[in-house]
């Protein structure tokens, strides 16, 4: 017979043997639990859904199944702001708005948005490709646990209005949609005479049919996806201007994955990025076709003109970010990449 003092002692290490497996099983079971990534956007069928579908596909495929994304493209969660908020908050994982819609989690998102910094779509997204800027977007909103996992130059900034604008006077009176609320986005309209109002690109389109207001400042391949044709067929190029997006994402997130998961999701967002070197013109092609052959007009202003557009932007745009030392400095290396990527250089 096994002594009472021994007996008790073997039993209790049996205990303490059980409540530790029972804690390695509970912990396997959590971590076999798979990660749920929800990818928002407020655009469908263009390089954005496009973005989000290969993210779908090769993290699920690298990840054996331990991280699950799901993909809303087209305001599904909500419009810009309610998803922005959310992924600031860590109740969506990601969304991909016009940074101008992200200035009010860290104003650093406003470099994007000087007139004249880039030549041309290959130009920008050379530029936001070099190291060191992908370096410094790293840590645009980090206080407000956010990050830019991805950001690019995604279409030249068109004005589609009731009235066309061929001219710069023609802006005056107007009451058009901007990208985001910043003083960025508003001085410069001021400026040229036209009424800026900051909207949620899901309200433009019933606005502009009601004629709440007079005109949408958006990407061209949004308007040819929503079939902005169907309510005017006057289509302006902002010179110099580009619209650029960010796809944002939640921190908490990311670093709750674990080395291997946070290293999937970065190196397959890295890889899809080629996108904005191959199909991309392809698909600002395939809008300019598309709202022409639906009857739509795409002007140009005078070269004159579009000199003076970018100084009165610029001379509206540079003060603001002047004073504020982090995002000079950040817009004084955007400008000397931006150099370093033209071509030829």
């Amino acid at each position: 017979m096994i002594p009472g003092p021994v007996r008790y002692r073997c039993a209790g290490a049996l205990l303490r043997l059980a409540g530790m497996l029972l804690l390695a099983t509970a912990s396997a079971a959590a971590t076999a639990q798979p990660f749920t990534m929800k990818l928002s956007s407020p655009t469908v069928n263009d390089i954005n859904h496009e973005w989000m579908k290969r993210m779908k596909a090769g993290v699920e495929a690298r990840s054996g199944g331990r991280i699950r994304v799901e993909v809303y493209p087209a305001n599904q969660l909500g419009q810009i702001p309610r998803t922005v908020e959310g992924v600031a908050l860590g109740t969506i994982e990601s969304t991909m708005p016009a940074t101008g819609f992200l200035i009010g989690l860290d104003p650093r998102f406003a470099v994007f948005d000087v007139a004249g910094l880039f030549e041309d779509l290959p130009h920008a997204n050379r530029t936001l490709q070099d190291p060191e800027i992908r370096e410094r977007l790293a840590g645009f909103g980090q206080e407000k646990g956010i990050e830019a996992l991805m950001t690019y130059a995604s279409n030249p900034n068109v004005l589609v209005s009731h009235r066309a604008v061929r001219s710069l006077p023609d802006f005056k009176g107007q009451k058009i949609r901007v990208p985001g609320g910043a003083p960025l986005y508003i001085e410069p309209y001021r400026r040229i005479g036209a009424s800026p109002i900051s909207m949620p690109l899901g309200d433009a389109l019933p606005a502009m049919q009601n004629r709440t207001i007079d005109g949408v400042i958006a990407g061209l391949t949004v308007f040819t996806t929503f079939k902005y044709y169907d309510i005017t067929k006057s289509a302006t190029f902002l010179p110099s201007s580009m619209i650029i997006v960010s796809a944002a994402v939640n921190r908490r997130f990311l670093h709750s994955l674990g080395p291997e998961l946070e290293g999937i999701v970065r190196e397959e967002s890295r890889k899809i990025e080629a996108l904005f070197f191959t199909q991309l013109m392809d698909e600002v092609e395939r809008a300019r076709r598309d709202w022409t052959g639906h009857g739509g007009e795409l002007i140009v202003l005078p070269a004159a003109d579009a000199r003076r557009y970018v100084e009165e932007v610029n001379a509206a745009a540079l003060p603001i970010l002047a004073a504020n030392p982090q995002i000079k400095a950040d817009y004084d290396a955007l400008v000397a990449a931006a150099r370093r990527h033209r071509a030829g250089q």
